[in-house]
Order: C-alpha cells, then structure tokens, then sequence
C-alpha cells in the first residue's frame, strides 16, 4: 500500500497562534519539532497497519517546515516550492490513500484555530460546483482526482466535523478544543501523538478491510468560485484567461476537471497578491 500523508501546520498539536507557524519567528521553531512529532507518529501508526511506502507533503508555507533530519526513516519528505499539486504533492504518483494531518477549518469557522483558506491575507471564500470549501475538501478532491480516498484527519474539532461533511466514515483525530480562533484547550504532544498514530491504524485497517471513506470526486465539469478580500485582488486575479468577474470581490471559472480546477484556483490566488 502506498499512502500520502499531507500536512498543514495550524492543526498540529499545540498551536494557537499565527506566531507558532510563521518562518523567523522563535516560536516556529519550537512548533516546527511538535509538527515532525505528528507526522512521526502517524507514520508510526501507518507502518504498524503494515503500508510498506509513505510519502510526506509540507504543505504548510513554502513547503521547509518539517525537520527532516527527525522524520521517521520509513517515510519519504516532499519539501519545498512551488510544487505541481502543492499541499498533496506525491499524489500523482500511484498513491492509494492519504492522510490529512494538521489542518485547519475554513474561514470563517466558529470555534476554529487560525481558520482560513489558502491564504489568510487573500481569499474570503472558496466554492467549488457551488460549494463552500476549505483546505479539506479542496485537497480531499485533489486526492480524489486521481482515486485515493482521504482515510485520516487530525486537528481541532472544526476541522474534524468539516472533513466528516465531506468525507463521510473518515477518522477524526482531535488534537485540542478551539474556544476561539486563537484559544484552545491542548492535549499534551504526547497524548496528541499517541491519538494519531491510534488513528493511523484504525484507518489503515479500515482500508484493508474494505470499509474506508470513498475518493471524494466531484461532477465535471467543476466550477471555481473565489470570494477575493479587498477589490483589487479581484481585479488582478480577473486577469486568468477564462475567468469571469461576478461582482466586485468574486471571480468564477470553469475548467474539465479537478486537476485543473486545482491550478485555476492557484493561479487565481497569486494573480490576487497586493
């Protein structure tokens, strides 16, 4: 079985704060060593289920977050950027499942750490065939393009019931209880880890089984709907051959299918830098 585990930082165990998961500040530092742990322990949990290949996508900023002189050996570390598929980089390589861990609920999620959607500074809604999504399922459909169902999640409890709406019999792993977008109340790391490599192993074995999450595929023709924060982002990101402008912050295309919807919102998203 070969397996991808994509990872995200605002869901890791122990971060609440934009400090933690931001390059050059001193607490990313000490985040990026509790990220590793997450990833170890869910590679642990894979490799004990028996899947024999594993590839890692940092997906978080650009792609250096994960320390791989401490990622468990029997993984393999996507880093770095820009990449084809991004946040689930590997997934075009015959992959038969993935696992998110450490993701973060959409924007505008209550009771949800650091929740966004790509880009915290630019998108204020996403939809897709009409809709709304967050990171879950814009990557679970990513995923789903080429056959793999998302087996695993860990992070806060909104991100957790977000991927349930999508992925329907997916494992949930909760990590810490949001009170807020900046407050939460944590499990140990320890404890944390322990919960997703539990996890990893129900979800292997579910697969084995017959009894995991379908791929998450949607009906194409797909439609791309981006909700832009400030007006001028959409003028810039109106630009995309193909695009549409709806209004003053939303534009909207239309594109044969996922792999394609997912480089359409990409190229949206950078058109829209300030």
């Amino acid at each position: 079985m070969k397996l991808l585990i994509a990872v995200d930082m605002e869901g890791i165990s122990g971060v609440v704060h934009w400090d933690q998961v931001t390059p050059g500040h001193v607490e990313y530092q000490r985040m990026r060593k509790v990220m590793t742990a997450d990833v170890n322990a869910a590679v642990a949990g894979a490799a004990e289920a028996g899947v024999e290949d594993i590839i890692i996508s940092d997906g978080h900023w650009n792609g250096y977050n994960i320390l791989v002189e401490e990622l468990d050996p029997r993984a393999r570390l996507s880093s770095g950027t820009a990449s084809p598929y991004s946040m689930v980089q590997g997934i075009e390589t015959g992959v038969d499942a993935a696992f998110f861990v450490g993701y973060h609920a959409r924007i505008g999620t209550q009771h949800a750490i650091l929740d966004h959607t790509w880009s915290s500074a630019r998108v204020s809604n996403l939809w897709l065939n009409g809709r709304v999504s967050g990171e879950t399922g814009l990557n679970a459909s990513m995923c789903g393009h080429f056959g793999a169902p998302v087996l695993m999640i860990s992070g806060d409890q909104s991100v957790c019931a977000e991927a349930s709406e999508w992925i329907p019999g997916i494992e949930t792993v909760e990590v810490k209880q949001a009170v807020g977008r900046f407050a939460a109340e944590c499990l140990a790391p320890s404890v944390a880890q322990e919960r997703i490599r539990l996890g990893a192993i129900q979800a292997v074995h579910r697969f084995q089984a017959g009894q995991a999450p379908k791929p998450l595929e949607l009906a194409k023709p797909i439609t791309v709907t981006v909700e832009f924060i400030y007006s001028e982002m959409t003028d810039m990101a109106a630009l995309l051959p193909g695009a549409t402008r709806l209004d003053g912050k939303r534009v909207e295309v239309q594109v044969e299918d996922m792999a394609m919807a997912y480089r359409a919102f990409r190229s949206l998203v950078a058109l829209a830098a300030r």
